[in-house]
C-alpha cells in the first residue's frame, strides 16, 4: 500500500477502493502492509507492520526505543518535513473545521533546537518491562507454570495504550543532563538495595514515579514518588541521589498512595534545597515549584509569548484579561506594555503562584484570581478592575467551553488573541466567535519536535 498524504495527529493515510485508510508508523510515499484496527465501510485504521520500500523523506531516528516508545513518533521525518505537515494540518482544520473566511496563515515558527529541549519530564517506576517480541521468543516464562508473572523491573516510559507494561529508557533524548544520571543512578541503586518497584495491577511497590525539572538558569529539581513511607529507605534513597549528582540543587518526595500517579492533590515534601528552581523568559523571572505548570519547552516558549505579545498591539493604555492564566506567565510577559493585566484561573494554587511570580518581577498592576471566569467577570468586577480591551486566552486541548466562548462575545473586548495546542478545538471555537469577530492574524509555532502536537495563535478583532 503507497502512503499519499499526511492525515493529522501523527498518523499518515492511503487509499483504496475508495476508501481512506489512516495509518500509524509510516510517512508519505513509503510502500507498507497495514494490519488494520479498525475498519469501517468508508475508512479504516491500522499500522504500519513491513516496510516494502521506504520513502525518500525518511531520515535515521535517533533514539533506540523510536517506535516502542510513543514520545518522539516523528523521529523519521526530517524536521522541515515535520513542520511542513504540522503547518498544513492547521491550515486544514481552520478551514475545514472553523469554516470562516482566513487571511494568509504565517509560516509556522520552528525551534532552533530539536532534541533535549524539555524541561520536565516523569519516569515510571514498574514492576513488569515491556519485553519485545524477540525476548518474548527467546524465553522461557516462569508463570506458565506458578500462573505468575516473575518481576522484571524498569525505569522509563509506559508503552502506548499498555498501561502496566513500562520500556526501561537508559537515554533519553528530550531533556539535558543531568536527566539520565539521575534516572540511571536511582534505577541502579534501587536494584542493588532490592526495592521494589510498583505493580500498577496490584497497586504493590514502594517505588512509583520520578518527575525531574530543569531550569535554562541551571537549577535541578528531582521529585520522586512512593508509594508509602519507609523513613530508612527513603533516607537511603535520597541521600546516594545527592552524593551521586550534586547539581540536584532542590529535592523532594511525595508519599503516593492513591490508585493513579496524579500528584496535584498530594503535597510535595522537600528534603534538600530551597524547593523551587526559577526559570527566565526574556529577562523575566518566574518561580516554579513541584506542582507548578510552565510550558515545558522554555526558549521556544519565548517565542510563542512574543507572538502572542505582538498579536495584542498593546500601547500601554489597554486593561489585559489574561484567560486561563495559569501561574501568570503570559500576563507577566506583556505586562510591561498594558496599563493593568488581570488574570484569572480555576486552580487556586497556580494563582498562588501567578501572584508570586507577578512580586518576583516587581509588577504592581496585574492581578490574579482564582475561580470561573463566567461567574466572577459580572459588572461589579469590571467596575472594579476595568472592562477588558484585550482578552487572551489560552485554554486547555479542549477548548473554551461553550458559556465562555458566549461570555467572551457578551463582554465584546477589541481584540482577542486566542493562544491554543489543539487548532481543532480552536477552529469550532473560532467559529463560535465569527458572530462578532473576524480572523485577522494566524501564526503557527512548534513547541514539541519530533512530535504531532503544535501551538496556534490566532489574533480576531471585534467586527
Amino acid at each position: 500500500m503507497l502512503v499519499e498524504d499526511y492525515a493529522a495527529e501523527g498518523k499518515s493515510l492511503s487509499r483504496i477502493d475508495g476508501k481512506v485508510v489512516f495509518i500509524e508508523g509510516a510517512v508519505p510515499g513509503d510502500i507498507v502492509d497495514v494490519l488494520l484496527s479498525k475498519n469501517k465501510k468508508d475508512w479504516a485504521e491500522g499500522k504500519a507492520v513491513y516496510m516494502h520500500t521506504p520513502s525518500e523523506n525518511r531520515t535515521e531516528p535517533f533514539c533506540s526505543h523510536f517506535g516502542v516508545c510513543g514520545g518522539c513518533k516523528w523521529q523519521m521525518l526530517p524536521y522541515e518535513k515535520q513542520l511542513e505537515y504540522k503547518q498544513n494540518e492547521v491550515e486544514q482544520n481552520l478551514r475545514r473545521l472553523g469554516n470562516i473566511e482566513l487571511p494568509p496563515v504565517m509560516p509556522i515558527l520552528g525551534c532552533d533546537k530539536t532534541v533535549r529541549y524539555r524541561n520536565k519530564l516523569e519516569f515510571t517506576f514498574s514492576n513488569f518491562r515491556y519485553k519485545t517480541k524477540e525476548e518474548m521468543q527467546n524465553e522461557i516464562l516462569p508463570q506458565q507454570t506458578t500462573g505468575e508473572r516473575p518481576p522484571d523491573p524498569a525505569l522509563g516510559f509506559h508503552v502506548p495504550r499498555l498501561f502496566d507494561k513500562v520500556i526501561d529508557i537508559n537515554t533519553c533524548h528530550l531533556m539535558e543532563e543531568p536527566v539520565n544520571l539521575i534516572k540511571n543512578t536511582l534505577r541502579e541503586f534501587a536494584l542493588q538495595q532490592g526495592y521494589p518497584f510498583y505493580d500498577i495491577r496490584r497497586h504493590t511497590g514502594w517505588l512509583r514515579n520520578l518527575i525531574i525539572r530543569l531550569s535554562t538558569t541551571g537549577e535541578v529539581m528531582v521529585n520522586i514518588c512512593l508509594a508509602y513511607e519507609e523513613v530508612p529507605e527513603r533516607e537511603k534513597l535520597l541521600t546516594h541521589l545527592l552524593n551521586s549528582v550534586p547539581s540536584v540543587t532542590s529535592l523532594f518526595f511525595t508519599i503516593n498512595s492513591k490508585k493513579n500517579d496524579s500528584i496535584h492533590d498530594l503535597e510535595p515534601q522537600l528534603y534538600y534545597g530551597k524547593g523551587y528552581i526559577t526559570e527566565r523568559l526574556e529577562d523575566f523571572q518566574f518561580k516554579i515549584s513541584p506542582k507548578s505548570f510552565f510550558q515545558t519547552n522554555t526558549q521556544q516558549s519565548e517565542k510563542l509569548y512574543q507572538v502572542t505579545r505582538d498579536f495584542a498591539e498593546l500601547t500601554g493604555c489597554e486593561t489585559v484579561y489574561d484567560l486561563y492564566c495559569g501561574t501568570g506567565s503570559i500576563g507577566i510577559f506583556v505586562s510591561r506594555l498594558a496599563k493593568s493585566v488581570v488574570g484569572v484561573e480555576l486552580i487556586p494554587e497556580a494563582i498562588a503562584d501567578a501572584k508570586e511570580n507577578a512580586q518576583l518581577n516587581k509588577i504592581e498592576h496585574a492581578h490574579f484570581f482564582a475561580g470561573d471566569v463566567i461567574q466572577i467577570c459580572d459588572d461589579i468586577f469590571f467596575e472594579q478592575h476595568g472592562r477588558p480591551d484585550v482578552i487572551i486566552t489560552d485554554p486547555p486541548r479542549a477548548g473554551m467551553h461553550e458559556k465562555l466562548v458566549r461570555k467572551i462575545l457578551e463582554i465584546e473586548a477589541r481584540k482577542l488573541v486566542y493562544v491554543s495546542c489543539n487548532s481543532a478545538t480552536q477552529a469550532r471555537d473560532l467559529r463560535l466567535l465569527s458572530e462578532k469577530y473576524a480572523v485577522t492574524r494566524v501564526q503557527p509555532v512548534d513547541m514539541f519536535p519530533h512530535t504531532h502536537h503544535i501551538e496556534n495563535v490566532v489574533q480576531l478583532k471585534l467586527k
